[in-house]
C-alpha cells in the first residue's frame, strides 16, 4: 500500500473522530463544516440535505437539554480513492442517554454501519458529500431525529 494512500486513509480516520468528538463533547456546533454545502446525513428514520440543515439538527438536539453520547469509531475501511473523491465505511457504536453524566452503564443505543463519500474541494481539504447509516443493533434508549415537518418548521423561523 503506498505512503500517500496509508497517510489519506488515516487522515480520513481522523476526520471522522474529530467529527465525533465535536457532536459528543461540544453539542455539534462545528458539524456542519465537516460536509460539503450541499452534504446530506441520511439514516433509516431521517434525512437532512445541506450544512443548514445538519447544522440546525445540532442545534435542536442541544436546546432538547442535557445528553451523554460516545460515538465509538471502529473498523474504518477506505473502499475506493481517486485523486478527488474516496468512499469509506465503519462501524458507529452509540452510547446515549437524555441527562446530566454519570449515566448508569447500558448496552449501546445502536451499532450502526456507516458509508461515507468524501471529495477534496478546491482548497485541497477532504469534506463528506454524504453520510449514510445503516443500523446492524439497536437498543432500548432511543436516538435523537429531528423529523422533516419539524425541520421544516425550524428552516422557516430562520
Amino acid at each position: 500500500m503506498p505512503e500517500t494512500y496509508s497517510r489519506l486513509w488515516r487522515h480520513l480516520e481522523e476526520k471522522v473522530i474529530a467529527y465525533w468528538h465535536d457532536v459528543d463533547f461540544n453539542w455539534g456546533r462545528n458539524a456542519a463544516e465537516h460536509y460539503t454545502p450541499d452534504g446530506v446525513f441520511v439514516s433509516a428514520n431521517a434525512r437532512y440535505e445541506g450544512r443548514e440543515q445538519i447544522s440546525e439538527f445540532y442545534a435542536w438536539r442541544e436546546q432538547r437539554g442535557p445528553r451523554v453520547c460516545v460515538h465509538l469509531v471502529g473498523n474504518f475501511h477506505l473502499k475506493s480513492l481517486t485523486q478527488d473523491t474516496a468512499e469509506a465505511e465503519w462501524i458507529c457504536t452509540l452510547f446515549a442517554r437524555d441527562g446530566e453524566a454519570p449515566q448508569p452503564m447500558a448496552l449501546p443505543a445502536a451499532i450502526s454501519r456507516v458509508e461515507d463519500s468524501f471529495v477534496r474541494v478546491d482548497d485541497g481539504n477532504w469534506l463528506c458529500r454524504r453520510r449514510r447509516w445503516h443500523t446492524l443493533f439497536r437498543g432500548d434508549t432511543p436516538v435523537t431525529r429531528l423529523d422533516r415537518e419539524e425541520m421544516r418548521k425550524r428552516m422557516g423561523q430562520r
